[in-house]
Parts: C-alpha cells; sequence; structure tokens
C-alpha cells in the first residue's frame, strides 16, 4: 500500500520563478542533494519536459527512475506540476505534484508525495524516507529561488 505525505513552504519569489527552477531538471543535481543525475529524455510540443530521469540516493531509498510529467500551470506560473512513475528499479509506484500558489509572501508551494516500494520495508523507515525527501526538497528548492 502506497503512502501520502504532504507539505507546504512559502517562497518569497513569483510563481514564474519557483516555476523555472522546478523545470530546469538539468540542474537539479546542482542544489537538490538526493539528486545524484537527471537528464529530461523528451519535452511535449509546449517545450516542457514530458519525460525525466533520475537517478536518487535518498538515505533508506536509491533507485534510477523515469518519471512523466503534466503541467497544468498559468501564464504567471501558479498551478500544479504533477508526475507519475514510468519505470524504476526499486519504486513500484511514485506519484506526485507541487502546487505553486501566489500569496503576499510570494509563492506557497505545496508538495504531495505518494510512494510505493517493490521490497518490503517497515512502515516508520518508509514514513521517515518520505518526510525526508519532502522536507529536504522543498528546503532546497526555497533556497535555491531565494539564492
Amino acid at each position: 500500500m502506497a503512502d501520502r505525505t504532504q507539505s507546504s513552504v512559502d517562497i518569497a519569489a513569483d510563481p514564474g520563478q519557483v516555476l523555472d527552477v522546478i523545470a530546469a531538471f538539468e540542474a537539479y543535481p546542482e542544489w537538490a542533494d538526493q539528486v545524484k543525475e537527471c537528464h529530461v529524455l523528451s519535452e511535449d510540443g509546449d517545450g516542457w519536459a514530458d519525460q525525466v530521469e533520475f537517478v536518487l540516493d535518498a538515505g533508506a531509498i536509491k533507485d534510477q527512475y523515469t518519471l512523466e510529467y503534466d503541467w497544468a500551470v498559468g501564464e504567471d506560473g501558479s498551478g500544479v506540476i504533477s508526475w507519475h512513475l514510468v519505470r524504476a528499479n526499486l519504486l513500484k509506484g511514485l506519484t506526485g505534484s507541487y502546487t505553486l500558489e501566489e500569496v503576499p509572501a510570494g509563492t506557497r508551494v505545496t508538495y504531495d508525495l505518494e510512494v510505493d516500494l517493490t521490497m518490503p520495508m517497515i512502515g516508520m523507515l518508509k514514513r521517515k524516507a518520505e518526510k525526508h525527501i519532502i522536507t529536504t526538497a522543498l528546503t532546497e528548492l526555497k533556497k535555491r529561488v531565494e539564492g
């Protein structure tokens, strides 16, 4: 059974600036500590990444996987960037999204993640790994955008 984790952070930048950092996948290894490699495999007709391959090392979860993205964002950058797993070695399921919402402080980014592994893992360790992935991702995204 997949577990779902969600968290939010406010970033002092407009949604378009946050979107630009999220969409620049090739730069992820520069700022996203858990992402060791990242390659855009295909793009849709609008220039958005369609399929992206990642090499992840998040402590208990290490994998090479491909995600397919859907970009439901407005011209100002607000909206939802969602993804689902296409293929992986360890992961059986990975569905998530970033929701970008303009707020007085800039942009509220809500990260929603659902992970399912092919191997059994003690629930407490799995939840700890999921929380670590989300907390680290939001912290590093905020630092990259505001830095």
